[in-house]
């Protein structure tokens, strides 16, 4: 997932409800696909931050003073500016990018 591209909303945005529902014809079915695939993001964004300030992470002994480096602060404010999990899923359907099917 490339997060520098994304073009979803750091703001609050009201959305048609008619553009939201109408993959599915049920607007609960698609807000449950949509928490879905929120939570599948919100893993691999943890999952990614998680993995580069383990790059940073250093283990001594020592009861030395703890610092962050430069680019480890850029790194969490990169994090911090990003759009929540649930507009990326949001706008991620209203791209048609989640596949989902009808359960027959």
């Amino acid at each position: 997932m490339d997060l520098k591209k994304t073009t979803a909303p750091v703001n609050t945005v009201t959305y048609n409800k008619n553009m939201i529902e109408e993959p599915t014809g049920n607007v609960y079915e698609a807000i449950t696909i949509m928490a879905k695939r929120a939570g599948q993001i919100n893993t691999e964004i943890k999952k990614e931050l998680i993995e580069k300030l383990e790059e940073f992470a250093t283990y001594n002994d020592s009861l030395e003073e703890i610092f962050e480096n430069k680019e480890q602060i850029e790194v969490s404010k990169f994090y911090e500016k990003l759009p929540k999990p649930h507009a990326l899923a949001v706008q991620e359907w209203l791209e048609g990018k989640i596949y989902h099917r009808e359960a027959k």
